[in-house]
Formats: C-alpha cells, structure tokens, sequence
C-alpha cells in the first residue's frame, strides 16, 4: 500500500483528457481529480469523470472527483484590439456601458463596480500585475490613475486590495453547475469567493435541493474570507487555502503565515484542508520543478495540509504526469522530516461524542505503543477523519462497504480507503475479516500491533464505539 500520508488534487484540462494520460497520473500519485467548472461543457466533465472513474476500477485504486464552482467574474471586458498597454500615470475609466474597450477606457462584467469603490481605493489588475488607484466615481464608471503598468488583455480580474467588492458568492451560472455537480455525483464542491458562512449554506441547501451528497468545500480567498474564518470553516466540510486572489487582497507577504493560521484551524475543527495555487507553477513548461516550489510543497506538508494541488501544470501543462511524481516524491519526503505531531488536540477538554473519545484514545495508544496500523471500520467515514486530525504517523485504513464513503476519503491525510464487506454480525469474526484484509494487503505482519476501531453491535446504525488492541496472527474467533 502507498504510504504517502499527504494527498494529491491534480486539475484535469486539454492537458489531461485522454484515457493514457490519465492513467498515468493516477498511477504517478493522484489522489483526486478537480473538475474546473469554469470550463468545458457538461460533455466534457461528464467524460472524464467517467474516464477517471472507470481507471481507478481498473487500476485498483479509489480516485476522488472535486468540482469547482467559477464564482463570480470580476472583470474587466475585451478590446478592440485585444490588449493595451497601460503606464503609470496614465488616466484609464473602468466603464460599465463600455462595449469594446481601448486606450482610454474598457468595459466591466460586474456593472455594479462603481457603487463598490470610492475615491482612494487601489484596483488590482490580472492578479495585481497592474495597481490604479481611484480618482473619483460616477454612476457606471471609475476613474482612476495607472501607479503601476503593464499590459492589460481581455477578461483580466479586477481585485480592491482589502476586499470589500460585494458580488454574491453564487451566480446563476454556478446555481446550474451545483445541478451539474449533483448529477456527475461529484465527491466534494469547491465553493469560490464564499465570504461568510451563510454563503456555504445556501450552497448547501442548492446541492441538497439537487440530490447531491458531495462535502463542501469553501475556497478562503477574500479578505472578508479571513474575517470571518470560523464562521466559514464551521459551516464548510473543507477548505481550500487559495493562494491566488488571496494574495492579491491581503497582499502576498500576509499569505504565509495565514495558510499556517487556516491549515491549523481547519484541523482543529476537523475539516479537511486543500493548499493549493501555483505550487509547481514552473512545470507548466518545465519537467522539473524549482527548488522554491519544491520548498513551498514540503512546507505545506509540515503545516499539516491534506492535500496539495496542481492547476494549470496538470490541466494545461507539458508535463502533467511529472509534475505528480515530483509533487509525491517532495510530500514523502517532508514526512519523514516531520516528527511533531501537527495538531495536539486540548485532550482535557470533554470529548464531543464517544467517536470523539475513541478516535483520542487512538491516537494516544499510537504514541505509546508500537503500532503498525489502525483499521477504522466505517460506514461513513467519521472515525477515521477524527483519528487523522492529530497525525499520530500511523497510517489509518478506513474499512467500508460505502463506495461514496471510499471516495470521501481520499482527501483526508493518512487515510487509505479499503473496500470492506463483512460476512458476519459477530464483533469476533469481522475482526478477523478486517484483520486478514490488513495481512492481505501488506499492511501488517504476524506480532505486530493493530488497532481496530468499530461500532457494536454489528449491523445496527450508529457511531464507533469501541477500541481493539491486536496482536496480529493470535486473534481467533
């Protein structure tokens, strides 16, 4: 079995459509794919999904799929001739009745702009290459003065360096591909610009409304995001910490240390957390990655993060593939280095729910005692993400007979999924089941010590309640 406990999301694109490719990527390390719902159609979604889903089949592994919401556009229109060039000091209006934009002035896909900004505000241009700042405002433009220059190209975001523009998390377009995301029965939804966690609910009763089941997942990349963290992250099943916008906003020297601040929360409140944004940037055209990215990955990886990603390198990228096995190999490699525990849990504080005190009592035996392997026996997979919280380096098998729990999995870090169908209802001969399907699959040996988790009595619906301790080899019914 891998024993890479950080998981990887690699962007499916043109790059990676074709049933070869993909097959190779799954095999390279690919934990999960992500679906940009930004682009292609339901056509092209719906046949890599089929793609992946009938490779992991074949290939004996569980990949999980993460749809992405595109949220909403916040930018500038096209030009007459494509592109300008804009320099400081220049003036330039920002125009919501633009049709074709020029030298002068170009049009605005969010019309609502100028009631968002004011005079004195700075605008960030294409991901802050270019900075304006705001001259005065009328009804449908912003006037403003070109501080830094550069070329400005159709379609390019606009960002208020602090947050503050006020367009609603959810467009119409995204109200659809929730319909979309609940038909293809993605795993997880990402959630784009979402800045409270009344915005995650409302995503929520959409897909519950759909028929979906995905876990949601909330993309922290606005400063109102950081605001109100808790209230997110609360009302999310995972984040992503999204490097891009985020940067933009709050400015890229305070991102750092607030990927730390979101990876630690998300653990303590046990969700699952995504880095993600320009982690093998270079690999676009490169095969080999930067020894600054290679740094930026492994640092992920000690922050505790589940799971790192790739976009562009994997949708559009020349080397997809590799950009995975490097991905991997730095993740493996962090993990050996990283002999803290990353989250150490207030363990005084009163256990929640007896999951909770099972999943504590895990991790605690794992520490004192030589472990080889923790079996979570699971219907929906709850146990294993409390017992992955606090990475006690012991890998965790969540053994299920949900294929929609398997696929869940997939992101939480020191969790493999394992399909598990017991024959049984008596506690001792699923044991043993779950003990031979350990053996089988190379993870344990006779004498070592492997801790199973279960609920009792078998059958019967309800959380994991109770805590084995074996001995492998001298277990009998």
């Amino acid at each position: 079995m891998m024993q890479r406990r950080t998981k990887i999301v690699a962007t499916l694109g043109p790059a990676s459509s074709s049933p070869e490719i993909l097959e190779r990527m799954i095999l390279a390390g690919m934990d999960m794919a992500r679906l940009n719902f930004s682009h292609g159609t339901e056509e092209d979604h719906r046949a890599r999904v089929e793609t992946i889903r009938a490779l992991a089949q074949k290939l004996g592994r569980t990949v999980g799929i993460l749809g992405d919401l595109q949220g909403p556009k916040i930018r500038v229109g096209k030009f007459q001739d494509t592109k300008i060039l804009l320099k400081a000091g220049d003036t330039f209006i920002l125009d919501a009745l633009c049709p074709l934009g020029n030298q002068e002035r170009v049009g605005l896909d969010y019309k609502e702009l100028p009631q968002d900004v004011h005079a004195g505000d700075a605008l960030l241009l294409d991901d802050g290459k270019i900075e304006l700042e705001v001259l005065h405002v009328t009804d449908t433009e912003v006037h403003t003065r070109v501080i830094q220059g550069g070329p400005l190209s159709n379609n390019k975001g606009i960002n208020r360096r602090g947050g503050g523009l006020t367009a609603p998390a959810l467009t119409d377009k995204d109200r659809e591909d929730i319909k979309l995301a609940a038909r293809l029965k993605v795993d997880y939804l990402a959630v784009s610009f979402p800045r409270s966690g009344a915005d995650m609910d409302q995503a929520r009763s959409l897909l519950t409304a759909a028929g979906g089941t995905a876990q949601l997942q909330a993309k922290i990349e606005r400063a109102e995001a950081i605001d109100a963290l808790e209230d997110i992250i609360a009302a999310s099943d995972s984040i992503m910490v999204a490097r891009g916008d985020l940067a933009v906003e709050v400015g890229d020297a305070a991102v750092p240390a607030m990927q730390k601040r979101m990876i630690r929360l998300a653990r303590q409140m046990n969700k699952t957390v995504i880095t993600a944004t320009q982690m093998m940037e270079s690999m676009i055209s490169s095969p080999v990655p930067t020894r600054a990215e290679v740094s930026d990955v492994a640092n992920a990886v000690l922050d505790g993060t589940d799971a790192v990603m790739l976009s562009a390198e994997s949708a559009a990228g020349q080397y997809p593939v590799e950009a995975i096995a490097a991905m991997s190999r730095v993740c493996a490699e962090a993990e050996k280095q990283d002999t803290q525990p990353i989250v150490e849990r207030n363990s005084t504080s009163p256990a929640d729910r007896i999951e909770t005190a099972v999943a504590r009592a895990v991790i605690h035996t794992s520490r004192q005692m030589k472990v080889k392997a923790v079996a979570a026996l699971t219907q929906s997979g709850t146990t294993a993400l409390l017992i992955s919280r606090a990475d006690s380096y012991v890998p965790i098998y969540a053994l299920t007979p949900s294929p929609e729990t398997q696929q869940r999995t997939t992101l939480y870090r020191g969790v493999y999924p394992v399909a598990f169908h017991h024959t049984h209802l008596e506690p001792e001969a699923v044991i043993m089941e779950a003990e031979a399907l350990l053996r089988k699959l190379g993870a344990v040996e006779p004498g070592d010590i492997m801790l199973l988790t279960m609920g009792e009595p078998i059958g019967k619906a309800g959380g994991t309640n109770t805590l084995k301790i074996l001995k492998v080899g001298e277990h009998s019914a």
